[in-house]
């Protein structure tokens, strides 16, 4: 297995209390955390992942990060392209598969997670919230901050969602590792087609765990992450999506006042975009504390870049959280929702 760098540093100062209670399972080591993130080493031999906190650890950490003098929505710093793999840091024309691992999801969808999911994934491509994403680049020299109309963006056209597959011939493990996850992303990438050279440089696998069956650690340490796994297709992306509604508050329901199932979308939305500007874990767009366009506004729950209900193009509505853009008050940076 080959190795990507990790980002840059630690947040200084941060309290013993602030980084307690993070491990995720006995097979947890090497931990780098941002303000509201954590890049970790979940199993021996698989690749870095990150990890999307729930509300009470990132609000932990927001406020652990003020008391050490850092305001907004998470820290002062701007995201910084760290150089891709192979030439690859974001996805440039990005497309998701959503899979539905397992047969426990038949009879078994208590919050219409399924349908939500399929619904939000046809509905964001080109709307003004996922257009932060755009700014952001590859192409350009480790150390870019600004793209400036360099590399190549991005994308953020319409109709993302690539297709969606119910794989229900068998059972899901009831804890599924990150080796098995990857696995699964590995059969969705066959399944799909996506077998030739270049057919995963811009696509993304949401592996969906149903009502119960979830990962150890999820919404306690996480609500979802997002990973890579090397294959003969070439190196894929993924993102482990538990059933968000499983955990409660600690992953969104009514959060901000936003409904009971607000997390389900706030979370897919937060690791989309995530993907979307760092592919390969760590090696496109971060801060320097380690965290990505989604991290920096997790959980804001009032003031600039509070989450909210968002109408996207197709006029549905669906609570997101907001993004980070570099260019924000001038190029200070900030949590929005739209560009």
């Amino acid at each position: 297995m080959k190795h990507r760098k990790l980002v840059r540093g630690l947040v200084a100062g941060l309290s013993l209390t602030a980084l307690s209670g993070l491990a995720v399972g006995a097979q947890s080591s090497t931990v780098t955390v941002g303000s509201a993130g954590v890049i970790r080493y979940l199993e021996k031999g698989q690749p870095p992942v990150v990890i999307h906190l729930t509300v009470e650890q990132a609000q932990s950490m927001r406020e652990a990060h003020e008391a050490h003098g850092k305001t907004g929505g998470g820290t002062t710093s701007n995201l910084i392209y760290n150089g891709g793999t192979g030439g690859i840091g974001v996805e440039t024309a990005p497309k998701i598969y959503l899979v539905f691992w397992g047969s426990q999801w038949t009879g078994n969808d208590p919050s219409g997670e399924a349908s939500t999911l399929e619904s939000f994934l046809n509905s964001i491509g080109g709307s003004p919230w996922l257009n932060t994403v755009t700014q952001y680049c590859q192409g350009v020299s480790s150390g870019t901050i600004f793209c400036n109309g360099s590399g190549t963006p991005v994308g953020n056209q319409a109709f993302m969602l690539a297709g969606s597959w119910k794989d229900n011939t068998s059972a899901a493990p009831n804890k599924p590792t990150q080796s098995q996850i990857a696995a699964e992303a590995v059969r969705a990438a066959h399944y799909f087609g996506n077998t030739g050279a270049g057919s995963n440089d811009t696509t993304q696998y949401v592996i969906a765990t149903a009502n119960g069956y979830n990962s150890s650690g999820f919404g306690k340490q996480y609500c979802a992450y997002h990973s890579y796994t090397t294959s003969s297709y070439g190196d894929i992306a993924y993102t482990n999506l538990p059933y968000i509604t499983d955990a409660g508050t600690s992953c969104g329901a009514n959060f901000n006042g936003l409904g009971a199932n607000a997390g389900i979308t706030i979370v897919e939305g937060h690791e989309a975009a995530e993907t979307m500007t760092d592919q390969f874990p760590s090696t496109g767009w971060l801060d320097s504390s380690g965290s990505e366009i989604g991290d920096k506004c997790a959980w804001i729950s009032s003031g600039q870049g509070a989450s909210a209900d968002v109408t996207f193009p197709d006029g549905q509505n669906y609570p997101v959280q907001s993004l980070w853009s570099n260019a924000f008050d001038g190029g200070t940076g900030g949590c929005v929702l739209s560009y």
